[in-house]
């Protein structure tokens, strides 16, 4: 996930305070919390105390919020936050060091949905027990926490690709409802730019610079293209006519302006800056820009003006790629039962309900998306669940940081136009083949 967001960046005073008041009762839920004897309620055992919890940096409080709430009501068992860097990359490195000299001053851990693999492979993470129920949770995100089969982790926030639209811009040129097709989307943005208030916006922008960003948007390509960067056995498919396909339509993008050339070194943040800056009539991003892009301090131009849309693809609706965090017990931990029902009092119902309220955490669980308060307060949530329900994620790959850069090689020189997708797809084929034969 190097650099991609998996949670949304805002914050909301009055979620913090429905967080707050919603906390003892959360708690009340929390499997084994009632045990007197320090044993688990769930027959654990009596490997109950201080905990920490290892996860990216929160900037919206929230979480430290439900940490307060989890301490006032297990005197005897706190959890400490530990907040690591806000950068992926770098929390990886700072979770596998900790892992490797196996210590325990890491007790749950967040991971994100593509380092599940390596940490299982390696035995830094406990399966989780076979009890526990997945019952209610995105079926895609429950595949995240699995490694050969077995449950590592458990989904805790999850996020999915989706196309913000200048919907204004739309109803001004005549069209009637966004784009389902790449062809669509070039149509629209021909009839779009007719119009002289959009003459100098650009059409589409994603995340094309060289990080993991690319590989995000290579895959979703590929997949809206009726192909997969890895079959469901984790065999590399990408010499194939789908995924040529794909990544001619992305270099093509390029070359005709469909995609700005300075999309080139576009990260997140920088496509969703050109949007509510109003530069960009489609923009494939996470859920978190919803807020920023509709703040009303003068920060955006578009608020207001924008709409959701699931991905667009070949023929038809695209596919993205799945993000988020998921949860898991270190293997060197010293009180597991207590990082069970931590992980288990994070991932409620009430906790995710919770989360999403104070800073719009997408959550895992099925049935907050069909609540009608939720779904007034956040009107892109069916959008969102549309694109979680087709959303793939990425290989459950041991070596996935070498995979990722073995994609980034191949995929960005094409799109800068110093290579073929001929042949970079042959070649980027053996390489993943044989990154993902070793052990």
């Amino acid at each position: 996930m190097s650099r991609i967001r998996t949670t949304w960046r805002t914050s909301r005073t009055a979620g913090l305070a429905a967080l707050a008041a919603t906390g003892a009762l959360i708690l009340a839920g929390c499997s084994g919390s009632d045990a007197k004897d320090g044993t688990s309620a769930s027959g654990g055992g009596t490997d109950r105390g201080p905990i920490t919890f290892a996860v990216g940096k929160d900037t919206s409080g929230a979480l430290q919020k439900q940490v307060d709430a989890w301490n006032a009501a297990h005197p005897s068992e706190k959890v400490t936050l530990n907040e690591l860097p806000a950068a992926a990359d770098a929390q990886l490195q700072q979770l596998q060091q900790n892992a490797q000299v196996k210590s325990s001053a890491f007790s749950v851990l967040g991971l994100d949905v593509t380092w599940t693999s390596a940490f299982a492979a390696n035995r830094w993470i406990d399966p989780i027990p076979a009890s526990t129920s997945t019952s209610g949770l995105l079926p895609a995100a429950v595949e995240s926490a699995k490694y050969r089969g077995t449950l590592y982790s458990v989904p805790w926030q999850t996020n999915g690709g989706l196309l913000f639209y200048r919907s204004d811009l739309l109803t001004a040129a005549g069209i009637k409802s966004p784009p389902t097709t790449w062809r669509e989307m070039q149509a629209d943005c021909a009839k779009i730019k007719a119009q002289p208030q959009a003459k100098k916006a650009a059409c589409y922008a994603g995340q094309f610079d060289k990080y993991e960003g690319l590989v995000v948007n290579f895959s979703e390509a590929v997949q809206s293209s009726g192909g997969h960067v890895f079959d469901a056995n984790g065999k590399p498919t990408v010499d194939t006519p789908q995924a040529k396909t794909a990544l001619t339509w992305m270099a093509d993008a390029f070359k005709d302006g469909t995609i700005p050339h300075e999309d080139l070194t576009y990260q997140e943040e920088n496509g969703r800056q050109a949007f509510q800056s109003g530069k960009v009539i489609f923009m494939r991003n996470w859920p978190y820009v919803w807020d920023l892009a509709n703040k009303t301090d003068g920060s955006s131009k578009v608020t207001g003006k924008f709409d959701v849309a699931p991905l667009p693809g070949l023929d038809s609706t695209g596919s993205s790629t799945l993000g988020g965090y998921n949860l898991a017990v270190s293997s060197f931990t010293k009180h597991k039962t207590t990082a069970r029902d931590f992980i288990t009092y994070l991932t409620s119902d009430r906790s995710e309900r919770a989360n999403l309220l104070a800073a719009s955490t997408a959550p895992t669980r099925t049935a907050l998306y069909q609540d009608p308060a939720l779904q007034k307060k956040f009107p892109y949530l069916a959008g969102l669940k549309k694109s979680l329900d087709t959303a793939v994620a990425r290989p459950q790959a041991v070596r996935y940081g070498d995979v990722s850069a073995a994609i980034q090689d191949a995929v960005y020189p094409v799109l800068s136009g110093r290579t073929d997708p001929a042949t970079a797809l042959a070649s980027l084929q053996d390489k993943l083949t044989q990154l993902t034969s070793q052990p």
